[in-house]
């Protein structure tokens, strides 16, 4: 029986990682609160969130394969997620130029009829440029990457904000870690192939 795939994600940027693999896909709201539990490290907040979406979803819609993704930049053990606005923005990327970030992505796969379970993080380390005040505001005029966890929208102008990138998943940065996506929807029953 192939069982409906299940994007438990609000995020278009995920929702167009997803399209990359060819498969029939819905996209369902998680509805979960994210907001980081006390001296909940970044890499076990993302990994937390992803299951936590993904199971969200599962539970209204128990014979589907669902898959749930959440990103954390991790700038010194702090978690810095989506800025909402231009100021919380522009204060995001003054206090990251010239570090090194870990942009903490986890993916979950679930299927509750199956008992199905896996999850797993793809970090990506990022070293931004040391980049003036004048800089970030073009920036993030030309951009307005409130959305995107610690403000780099690297698929766009962010590319230009960073010195080196270091990932065994080159779509983990935007979102949703393909490789290990595939790897996790192929052990579920889907053939990607």
């Amino acid at each position: 029986m192939q069982r409906n795939l299940i994007l438990a994600s609000t995020s278009r940027y995920r929702r167009e990682l997803l399209t990359r693999l060819r498969l029939p896909f819905e996209v369902h709201a998680p509805e979960v609160d994210e907001t980081p539990l006390a001296g909940e490290t970044p890499r076990a907040l993302a990994e937390r969130l992803a299951l936590e979406k993904a199971n969200a979803v599962a539970r209204r819609f128990p014979e589907a394969i669902v898959i749930g993704s959440d990103q954390v930049a991790d700038l010194a053990g702090e978690p810095l997620g989506k800025p909402g606005d231009h100021a919380r923005a522009a204060l995001q990327l003054q206090r990251m130029r010239g570090q090194t970030l870990v942009f903490q992505t986890a993916v979950a796969v679930v299927c509750q009829a199956s008992a199905f379970s896996q999850r797993d993080l793809a970090p990506v380390r990022v070293v931004f440029r040391d980049l003036d005040d004048a800089a970030i505001e073009r920036y993030l005029r030309a951009e307005q990457p409130y959305d995107c966890a610690g403000s780099a929208k690297s698929e766009g102008l962010g590319i230009a904000l960073l010195d080196s990138i270091d990932s065994d998943d080159p779509t983990a940065l935007v979102g949703l870690p393909l490789i290990r996506t595939a790897r996790m929807l192929r052990a579920a029953g889907i053939d990607l192939l």
